[in-house]
């Protein structure tokens, strides 16, 4: 995931994290997911698929799952870039995507989302998978990143995200924050070691903003299109903004 920049930011746990537990990383996801989110990133790997874009961007990508299924799925016919700013995350990104030949071409690079390498308008599509809400919840560089995916997009790209998301019911919502809270929080401390991070997670994910809030937000920025499809009785939920 992309790294927060700036004094403000440093106490976070979120940089010393993505350094410390990558080689669980994967593990606690689908623990804590039970699986689905292998489900949730096809998903939004093929809403970037949609308008057959020829490169795609994968932002904060962490170890590639969203890069790798995107190649995947594009059989060939997209070449895909994954960043982020955590090296031993990459490093295990470039192994596992190492056997596939489904990609015209793949790579993975370590970069500040906050000030992307990429020239105006390199990318037809840039994903986001559950690092959305680390850009934007409470950091002080939101507009900043938001204003940096706008500017590498083509006219017509697409900005695909998959992330958390504030149910609509008040019962299924309530449900959703005690699994953060007590399941989440404590099995991602058992299997990582890292208190202090999950339970930032957990925080985050309990607080981030709802459907609408992310809606106007992207639309603030510049997006003319925002579309929203929940999953999981919206605890999740896919937003596709386009430029």
């Amino acid at each position: 995931m992309p790294e927060p920049a700036g004094k403000s930011a440093r106490g976070r746990p979120l940089q010393r994290m993505f350094t410390e537990v990558p080689s669980r990383y994967d593990l606690i996801n689908t623990v804590v997911t039970w699986g689905l989110d292998r489900r949730w990133r096809k998903k939004a790997a093929s809403e970037c698929l949609k308008d057959k874009p020829g490169k795609v961007l994968d932002l904060g990508c962490g170890t590639g799952d969203l890069a790798i299924n995107v190649c995947r799925l594009g059989k060939g016919k997209v070449s895909v870039v994954g960043i982020d700013y955590s090296l031993p995350m990459l490093q295990i990104a470039r192994k596992k995507a190492a056997p596939s030949e489904n990609c015209r071409e793949i790579s993975f690079i370590h970069g500040d989302v906050a000030s992307l390498p990429f020239p105006d308008t390199s990318f037809n599509c840039v994903g986001i998978s559950f690092a959305f809400r680390n850009l934007t919840y409470k950091n002080p560089l939101a507009k900043k990143h938001l204003a940096e995916v706008w500017r590498v997009l083509t006219a017509g790209g697409r900005y695909v995200i998959v992330e958390t998301s504030q149910p609509g019911s008040k019962l299924i919502r309530r449900m959703f924050h005690w699994y953060l809270r007590w399941f989440v929080k404590h099995v991602s401390f058992w299997l990582s070691g890292n208190k202090e991070a999950y339970n930032y997670l957990a925080k985050s994910a309990a607080g981030f903003y709802s459907a609408e809030e992310v809606r106007d937000m992207l639309m603030k920025a510049g997006f003319r299109e925002v579309r929203h499809r929940p999953l999981l009785l919206g605890a999740v939920g896919i937003h596709v903004a386009v430029k």
